[in-house]
């Protein structure tokens, strides 16, 4: 605390004066301070607002990726499925095809076996009938 000279009348004018300038200057340098800090507050609050709706903006972004991922996901686990059916009703087909194919090349076999057989049949007859006319040829002579 502050002690003041006493003069004639009362304290000391000058030094009052003097206390009252120190105040004075005190409570201006307290109140730019205070004016400072009150706007750097204003700033850090608006920026803070900034921070928050980003971080808003951050999450509602995740949350709408990590939906079109789930969908993503389910849509190509569903195609996966369309496509080991159709692999599937592909490969019946196939084999189908495979054994109708199968099955007329048998018949085609059997059908070339068959006329193999007459073939070797009118064959032996047709040399049969050659030898019987050598036979015949020979009494003749």
């Amino acid at each position: 605390m502050r002690k003041f000279r006493i003069s004639f009348s009362g304290y000391n004018k000058d030094d009052v004066n003097e206390f009252v300038s120190e105040v004075i200057r005190e409570y201006e340098s307290i109140l730019q301070k205070l004016r400072n800090s009150t706007k750097e507050m204003e700033l850090l609050n608006r920026e803070l607002e900034k921070y928050k709706t980003l971080e808003k903006s951050m999450n509602d972004t995740l949350l709408v990726a990590q939906e079109i991922s789930a969908n993503a996901h389910k849509a190509a686990v569903a195609e996966g499925k369309l496509i080991v059916e159709d692999a599937k009703n592909n490969a019946s087909k196939i084999v189908n095809n495979s054994l109708i194919k199968a099955q007329n090349i048998e018949r085609e076999a059997e059908e070339l076996k068959r006329k193999v057989i007459s073939y070797k049949r009118r064959f032996i007859a047709l040399v049969e009938s050659q030898m019987d006319d050598v036979n015949k040829f020979d009494e003749r002579l």
